[in-house]
């Protein structure tokens, strides 16, 4: 038996909010699955298990905010016996050790139709519009997007409720006009707690949470900042021929040779991969690029590329747009904003030459990256225009020192020379 409990995702983080059950009780589950939609202060995130077995009860209802760390399910594990859980309406024997404050009744109300997370993938639909779906009661594989880019909005949700609804006027003498009925909401809550914040207010709260955990880096991390140019003509070379036969949604961006040195780079200085755990560094086996990305609503989320120095560049070029397109339409797992062990952030694209960023906690380290510009390289004796860039280490000095942080840059500059090799 396990519990499946709120997680902690972020350094700041101490509770979430339920917004749905995407596994009804006696559903198997399998390491991975996507369980539950918990709204944190980084958006609606897919919260997935860690082990396997069968989900055996919910003891949180959707709309409850709970402390990190509170169980809200239980998953029996293969060849267990499942255990015996009170209803919410028995009420405990006299002088039991239990109540209901301590231990959360399950939920057993009916859930809303599931959809598929490989649906999901596809549809191009806002945290907030699915929500507001589900509590309609709308399928948003039939709606067809009316924002940017085709995106499904809040607004398409409510259009399509309200048309499934005849007026009086419009119906026949035989006939009666089918009314409106509210969603339900689980006893006890209000109805306010089911629906997502306003746009606003949830950039305020992001905003309010990488203040929070900036301020804090801030506070304890004893930062330290190197930096390096470096020539990209070799890389942008070969780059050019790998594109000439790929099609366009194929090809490789110069980014994804970033990334891919960034993530081998740490083979050989790997105390930037770590963490700052009970006041010592705490080196991690696995590299998992936090990849800065901005939302268009304003504020800034890193998930992760998972073993980022195991994948091909075709992989890591897939995994990113992947990765991109979730942040900005929602499905971001919990995994990805849990795992990061470095964090990597270009701002070239907004014309900035130099990065030089704040480490998010309890990451030790973070990489960036400017623009790339022509300016004059003197290779070989002879002045010539190159493509250069600027790349920048913050490290923690509890952690590592500068030394380890030139070696480190030294290794990226090495391997974007040997572009072939990545």
């Amino acid at each position: 038996m396990s519990d499946f409990l709120m997680p902690k995702l972020g350094a700041d983080m101490t509770a979430g909010t339920l917004v749905a059950w995407r596994k009804r009780v006696g559903d198997p589950i399998r390491r991975g699955d996507i369980v539950a939609e918990v709204d944190t202060d980084k958006g609606i995130i897919d919260i997935e298990s860690f082990s396997d077995g069968i989900l055996e009860a919910l003891l949180v209802e959707p709309g409850t905010s709970v402390p990190v760390g509170t169980p809200l399910a239980r998953i029996q594990a293969a060849g267990e016996t499942a255990a015996t859980v009170r209803p919410a309406s028995q009420s405990p024997a006299p002088g039991s050790p239990t109540s209901p404050a301590s231990q959360p009744a399950p939920v057993t109300g009916p859930s809303p139709a599931l959809i598929s997370q490989a649906e999901l993938a596809r549809l191009r639909i806002s945290p907030s519009a699915r929500q507001r779906a589900r509590e309609l009661g709308v399928d948003p594989r039939e709606l067809t997007g009316t924002g940017r880019g085709g995106a499904i909005t809040r607004e398409d949700v409510e259009r399509a409720a309200a048309a499934r609804i005849v007026p009086a006027s419009q119906a026949s003498s035989s006939q009666t006009p089918t009314p409106a009925v509210a969603p339900p909401v689980p006893a006890g809550v209000p109805a306010a707690a089911n629906a997502p914040p306003p746009p606003a207010e949830r950039t305020l709260r992001m905003r309010q949470a990488i203040a929070a955990a900036m301020a804090r880096a801030n506070r304890e991390i004893p930062h330290y900042y190197l930096s390096t140019t470096i020539d990209l003509h070799a890389a942008l070379q070969w780059l050019t021929r790998q594109n000439e036969d790929r099609p366009v949604t194929g090809r490789l961006l110069y980014g994804v040779l970033l990334l891919k040195a960034a993530a081998l780079a740490l083979r050989e200085v790997p105390e930037l991969n770590a963490f700052w755990q009970d006041d010592r560094p705490v080196r991690q086996e696995s590299i998992h690029l936090g990849v800065a990305i901005s939302l268009r609503g304003g504020g800034l989320i890193a998930p992760a590329l998972h073993n980022a120095d195991r994948k091909s560049l075709d992989e890591l070029m897939h995994d990113l747009r992947d990765l991109v397109a979730r942040v900005r339409t929602g499905g971001i797992r919990s995994s990805e904003l849990a795992d990061p062990t470095i964090t990597v952030t270009s701002l070239g694209e907004q014309g900035v030459e130099g990065v030089y960023g704040v480490i998010y906690p309890p990451q030790v380290a973070l990489v960036g990256w400017g623009r790339v510009v022509e300016r004059p390289w003197c290779v070989a004796g002879q002045v010539v225009p190159r493509p250069l860039i600027t790349a920048t280490l913050a490290g923690d000095h509890r952690a590592t020192d500068g030394h380890r942080g030139s070696v480190y840059l030294a290794a990226v500059e090495r391997l974007l020379q040997q572009p072939e090799q990545l």
